[in-house]
C-alpha cells in the first residue's frame, strides 16, 4: 500500500506541476481543487454502486444454490420409493409368463392368419410368375417374386423368434417355398442376358433395361434390410445377400473381355494382314460401344452407379490384357510395328479415345499406358533385330540384282539429265524410306534409331558395292569383250555414288532432328569417304580401259616411227576425245575429277616414253625436230584437255608445260648451258630424280661423260622443295634397268 501511496502522490505532484507552470496561473488554484474534487467524488460513487452490484448477484447465487439442494433431497427420496416399489412387483412380474408366450404365440398366429392366402396361393403366383418371366415382364415378375420371397421370410422369421433350434419346421416352410429359389436364378438369367446384350438393347427398347436396373436396385434395397435385421437379430433368409449389383458389373466385364477377344477374325495363315483387322476392328467396336455408353447406357443407370467411368475402365482393362496377349505371341516386324503404333498412338489419338463424342469424360492424359515400358522396350528390341536381318538381307538382294544388271547387252537407263545410272540407289533409299516412315509412326526415339541403323548399314552395303565393283572390273579385265556395256554400266556406278551422297543428305535432313544431327553424325563413320573411293576407282577402272586402248600408240612415243612423222598423238587425242563423249554422262564432280586425272596420265605416259630411251638423238637437227614435235604434240595434248574442261567455268591445270619444259632441255644447243637448264627443271618438278635426269641426257645422245657426272652429282648435293600446292608428275614414272653407272660408261 505505502508504494501505491507514493506512487499516487508522484503522479499528484506531476499533475500540479503541470497546472502550475506559470504565475497567473496561481489564480486559478482554487478553480482547479473545485474540479479535482468532483472528480474525486464522481470515482467514488461509481466504486461504491460496482461493490454493491457484486454483493447482490452474490446472494442471489447463494439463495439458488439452497434451493437446488433442497430439490435434489426430493428426488433422492422419491427414488428411494420406486426402488422400494420394483422390489415389490418382481414377483408379480414372474407370474405373467405365461401371458407373454401367450402374447408370442398371438403374433406368430397372426401372421400366419395375415400371409394365409399368399401360403395358399403359392403355386398359383409361382405359376404366373413363371409366365411373365417367359413373356418378358420382368417387373411385374419380380413384384410377385418378392411376395413370395416376403411370406416366405416373414413365416420363417416368426419360426426362427420362437424357437430357432426348430429346424424341421424351418425346412418345412423352406421346402414349401422351394420354387421361390428357381424363380429368382431364372429371372437372374433373364436379367444377365439383357445386361449382355446392353448396348443393343438401349438403342432398341432401353425400357427393358431400365426395368432390369431397377429390379436390381430393388434387391440391393432388400440386401440392406436383410443385413440390417442379421446384425439385430441374427437371422438370415436363404439366398440372402443375392449381391445382384455386383453379380451386373461382373457380367459387364466379363461381355466386354469377350467382345474384345472375339473380334479377331482370321489368323496369319489365312490373311497376312490379320493384325491390323483385329486391332482396326477392336478400334471401331470400343469407340461405338463408349459413345453408346455415353449418350444412352448412363440415362438408364443411377448417377450413382458411374456406369461410364465403370465401363471406361474395364474396356481399358480388357484391351491392356489382350495387347499383352498379342505382344507375347510369336509376332513379325510389321505386326510389331501395327501392334505398337496402335498401343502408343491409336489408342489415345482422336480416332479412339481422344474422339471429341467421349469428352470431356475421356480423358486421355490420364489412360494409364495399354503396355508396361518392359513389354514396349522388348518389342522394340525385338523389332530392331528383325528389322536389321531384314535390311542385311534386301540390301544383299539389292546387290545382287543390280550386279546381274551390269551383265545385260543393253545400256543402262539415264535420268532426267541424261546421265547414266541404275536403279539400286532408289530401291535402297525407297525400302529405307518405307521403314523409316513406319518407325515414325511409332515415336521419335524409334525413328531415330531406325535412321542411325539404316546409316550403319548403308556404311556396310557399300563396302560391298566397292568389292562388287572391283569383281567387276577384274572380270572385264579378262575377257574385255565382256560384258558388252561394260563402260556405261561403270560410269552408272559412279554416279551412284553421288546419288547416294544425295539421298544420305536426304535422308537425314527429312527423318533427324536438328538438334540430334550431329550426335548421329558424329556416331556414324562418314561415307562420303567410301563413296568418293568407290566413284575413284570407277573412274580410274574408266581411265584403264581408255588407257589399254592407247597402249600400242603410246608406245610408238619417242621411237624413230615417230620422228619421222607418226600420228600416234593425233589418234590419242580422238581417242581420248571419243571416250569423254561416253564420259559425258558421268556426272559433273567425277567428271571434272576424271578429267583431270586423264590429263596428268597422258602428260606421264608422254613422259614415261621419253624416260625408256626409246631413242638416241644423233644431232642437233634431230634434237631440234624432236624436241619441237613434242612441244607441237604438248600443245595438242593441252587443246584437247581444255576443250574437255570448257564446260567447268575453269582452266584445269596444264600438266603439258611438263613436256615443254622437258623439251626444252633436248632442244638445247650449247651443251655448256645443260646444267642450268636441267637446274631450271629439276627446280620446276622437284620429285625429279637422278634416274630421270640421266634417262633425259641419254637421250640428248651429246652429253658426254664428266658432264653427265657432273649435272647428276651437283643435283643431288642441294635437292629442290617442293611447293604445299605441287602435285608430283615424276614420282611415278620408272626408268626401267637403267642406272648412273652405265649411264656414265
Amino acid at each position: 500500500m505505502k508504494e501505491t501511496d507514493r506512487e499516487a502522490v508522484a503522479t499528484a505532484v506531476q499533475r500540479v506541476a503541470g497546472m502550475l507552470q506559470r504565475p497567473d496561473q496561481l489564480d486559478k488554484v482554487e478553480q482547479y481543487r473545485r474540479r479535482e474534487a468532483r472528480k474525486k467524488a464522481s470515482v467514488e460513487a461509481r466504486l461504491k454502486a460496482a461493490i454493491q452490484s457484486q454483493l447482490d448477484g452474490v446472494r442471489t447465487g447463494l439463495s439458488q444454490l439452497h434451493n437446488a439442494l433442497n430439490d435434489v433431497k426430493d428426488i433422492q427420496q422419491s427414488l428411494a420409493d420406486v426402488s422400494k416399489d420394483w422390489r415389490q412387483s418382481i414377483n408379480t412380474i414372474e407370474s405373467l409368463k405365461d401371458v407373454k408366450d401367450a402374447v408370442v404365440r398371438h403374433s406368430q398366429l397372426a401372421a400366419a392368419v395375415e400371409n394365409l392366402k399368399n401360403i395358399f396361393s403359392v403355386p398359383e403366383i409361382v405359376r404366373e410368375t413363371q409366365d411373365l418371366i417367359e413373356h418378358g415382364e420382368l417387373l411385374q415378375a419380380h413384384r410377385k417374386l418378392m411376395d413370395l420371397e416376403c411370406s416366405r421370410d416373414g413365416l420363417m422369421y416368426e419360426q426362427y423368434r420362437m424357437d430357432s433350434g426348430n429346424t424341421r419346421d424351418m425346412a418345412l416352410i423352406h421346402s414349401y417355398f422351394g420354387s421361390t429359389q428357381g424363380l429368382s436364378d431364372e429371372l437372374a438369367k433373364q436379367l444377365w442376358m439383357v445386361l449382355q446384350r446392353s448396348l443393343v438393347t438401349v438403342r432398341r427398347d432401353p425400357t427393358l433395361l431400365v426395368s432390369v436396373v431397377r429390379i436390381i436396385e430393388r434387391e440391393e434395397k432388400i440386401d440392406r434390410r436383410t443385413l440390417d435385421r442379421k446384425r439385430q437379430t441374427g437371422f438370415v433368409p436363404p439366398g440372402r445377400p443375392k449381391n445382384w449389383k455386383e453379380k451386373m458389373f461382373t457380367i459387364l466385364d466379363r461381355t466386354v473381355t469377350t467382345r474384345i477377344e472375339g473380334t479377331q477374325a482370321d489368323t496369319r495363315e489365312s490373311d497376312r494382314m490379320w493384325l491390323v483387322r483385329h486391332l482396326e476392328i477392336i478400334r471401331k467396336y470400343v469407340l461405338d460401344d463408349l459413345t453408346v455408353a455415353k449418350n444412352l447406357l448412363a440415362q438408364c443407370f443411377p448417377p450413382h452407379y458411374e456406369i461410364f467411368r465403370s465401363l471406361l475402365r474395364t474396356y481399358h482393362q480388357a484391351l491392356s490384357a489382350r495387347m499383352q496377349d498379342l505382344a507375347a505371341e510369336d509376332l513379325e516386324a510389321n505386326e510389331i510395328v501395327s501392334l505398337l503404333t496402335w498401343v502408343l498412338n491409336t489408342y489415345t489419338s482422336a480416332e479412339m479415345m481422344g474422339n471429341a463424342e467421349l469428352a470431356p469424360e475421356v480423358d486421355v492424359a490420364l489412360l494409364e499406358p495399354l503396355l508396361s515400358a518392359d513389354v514396349v522396350s522388348a518389342l522394340l528390341d525385338t523389332y530392331m533385330s528383325t528389322l536389321t536381318s531384314n535390311i542385311i538381307a534386301w540390301l544383299r538382294k539389292a546387290l545382287e540384282t543390280d550386279r546381274k544388271d551390269w551383265m545385260k547387252e543393253t545400256e543402262p537407263e539415264a535420268d532426267q539429265d541424261g546421265y547414266y545410272q541404275t536403279t539400286l540407289p532408289a530401291i535402297v533409299f525407297q525400302m529405307f524410306e518405307q521403314n523409316l516412315q513406319v518407325a515414325a509412326q511409332i515415336s521419335e526415339d524409334l525413328k531415330t534409331k531406325v535412321l542411325v541403323l539404316c546409316l550403319q548399314q548403308m556404311n556396310s552395303f557399300l563396302s560391298r558395292y566397292k568389292e562388287e565393283a572391283q569383281l567387276y572390273r577384274d572380270e572385264h579385265l579378262r575377257d574385255r569383250q565382256h560384258p558388252h556395256c561394260y563402260v556405261q554400266y561403270m560410269v552408272a556406278v559412279v554416279n551412284n555414288c553421288q546419288t547416294f551422297k544425295e539421298s544420305i543428305v536426304s535422308l537425314k535432313r527429312k527423318y533427324l532432328k536438328h538438334e540430334v544431327e550431329e550426335g548421329v553424325s558424329l556416331s556414324q563413320p562418314s561415307m562420303d569417304g567410301v563413296l568418293d573411293a568407290i566413284a575413284k576407282e570407277g573412274c580410274s577402272s574408266l581411265l584403264e580401259e581408255v588407257f589399254l586402248d592407247l597402249e600400242q600408240h603410246l608406245n610408238e612415243l619417242m621411237t624413230k616411227k615417230w620422228l619421222l612423222g607418226s600420228n600416234a598423238v593425233d589418234i590419242i587425242c580422238v581417242t581420248v576425245e571419243d571416250y569423254f563423249n561416253d564420259f559425258a554422262k558421268i556426272k559433273k564432280p567425277y567428271r571434272k575429277r576424271m578429267i583431270a586425272e586423264a590429263h596428268r596420265r597422258a602428260v606421264q605416259e608422254y613422259l614415261r616414253a621419253v624416260m625408256q630411251k626409246r631413242i638416241s638423238f644423233r644431232g642437233a637437227e634431230e634434237r631440234k625436230d624432236g624436241a619441237e614435235r613434242m612441244v607441237r604434240e604438248a600443245e595438242q595434248l593441252r587443246f584437247l584437255f581444255r576443250k574437255l574442261a570448257s564446260g567447268f567455268g575453269e582452266e584445269m591445270d596444264s600438266y603439258c608445260d611438263t613436256i615443254v619444259a622437258v623439251a626444252e632441255v633436248i632442244k638445247l644447243t650449247d651443251p655448256s648451258l645443260l646444267y642450268l637448264e636441267v637446274s631450271t627443271l629439276v627446280s620446276k618438278y622437284p620429285d625429279i630424280r637422278d634416274d630421270h635426269i640421266g634417262a633425259l641426257l641419254a637421250m640428248r645422245g651429246d652429253a658426254s661423260r664428266d658432264m653427265k657426272q657432273t649435272i647428276i652429282e651437283t643435283l643431288e648435293q642441294g635437292p629442290a622443295q617442293a611447293s604445299p600446292d605441287y602435285v608430283p608428275i615424276f614420282k611415278d614414272i620408272v626408268v626401267p634397268s637403267l642406272n648412273v653407272a652405265k649411264l656414265l660408261k
